[in-house]
């Protein structure tokens, strides 16, 4: 009988690229859910949903993302950010393993080393005090969870940096872009692959080591350079881009000033191999497969 994979916010970037991947994974029955199939938010349906379809594994993609919305919209927020994921951890059964997908906006950004899951955590905007909310209220009540912490995610699916740079690198002839905030960008395709590598791993070993984990794809850049990087590869060579720092952008929530993540922790317990975010941007906006993207 095959083990079930339920997939929440299946229509985010991650949650579709874990469909994509799915037919390849032929050993699991993926059960994807948005919030028309289940709302997370009602405690009372989602302990029904979960009594009459006990997965083995939870991928929890599903959340409130809206970085600077959020710091109007504070209680929606946390509903999603910390309320469903408590009612996931309540309503599951014991067996059933939890993935749940964080965020570097946990930090506040200040350091200048990457940064390691031990690292103390320090959430400077209402999105992300509400994302450690929600990893330590699953902490709490299913510790034998994996949380995998993640940054500047992308992909072809919804909406993104690399999709508006390039719109509006097709739209203007020039643009400002901040230079002096520090990440590593993460294709969600990439993030997927990890996370089905990681149960696929867990069922050969019978093991499924608990605890907190960053992902995102190696090296690190600034968002001027991403954009720069993101133009040449989508072939756009009539916007030049101009390097501006933080201040001279304001935004409603701060961001990070630095927030490359250490990926040794995951790579060595799980095996993974990660590539280069400049390749994988690469193969998302170089290949035919993805070239709706430019579009």
């Amino acid at each position: 009988m095959k083990k079930k994979i339920l997939i929440t916010g299946t229509n985010g970037q991650l949650g579709s690229e874990l469909q994509k991947l799915a037919p390849a994974h032929s050993q699991f029955e993926f059960l994807p859910v948005d919030i028309n199939t289940l709302n997370l938010c009602d405690k009372t349906k989602t302990l029904s949903f979960f009594r009459n379809n006990p997965p083995d594994y939870i991928i929890n993609c599903a959340a409130y993302t809206a970085v600077d919305k959020a710091e109007d919209e504070i209680e929606n927020c946390y509903k999603v950010n910390c309320d469903a994921v408590r009612n996931i951890a309540e309503a599951t059964p014991a067996q059933t393993r939890i993935i749940h997908i964080s965020t570097d906006y946990v930090f506040d950004g200040t350091g200048k080393t990457p940064l390691k899951e031990s690292d103390h955590p320090n959430p400077q905007s209402v999105y992300g005090k509400s994302k450690l909310a929600g990893e330590q209220v699953l902490m709490q009540i299913k510790p034998e969870s994996i949380i995998i912490r993640t940054a500047w995610l992308y992909s072809s699916f919804g909406n993104n940096f690399v999709k508006t740079m390039i719109r509006l690198g097709k739209e203007r002839s020039e643009l400002n872009v901040v230079c002096d905030q520090h990440g590593t960008p993460t294709y969600a395709a990439d993030l997927a692959q990890a996370v089905l590598n990681i149960i696929r791993r867990s069922e050969e070993k019978n093991a499924f080591p608990a605890g907190i984990y960053h992902y995102s794809n190696e090296g690190a850049t600034t968002w001027f350079d991403f954009t720069k990087k993101i133009l040449q590869l989508a072939r756009i060579t009539t916007c030049t881009v101009h390097p501006i720092s933080a201040s001279q952008y304001p935004t409603k929530a701060p961001r990070p000033e630095y927030s490359v993540l250490d990926k040794t922790k995951i790579k060595e317990t799980f095996g993974i191999v990660i590539p280069d975010w400049e390749w994988s941007l690469g193969i998302l906006l170089l290949s035919g497969h993805h070239s709706s993207i430019k579009n």
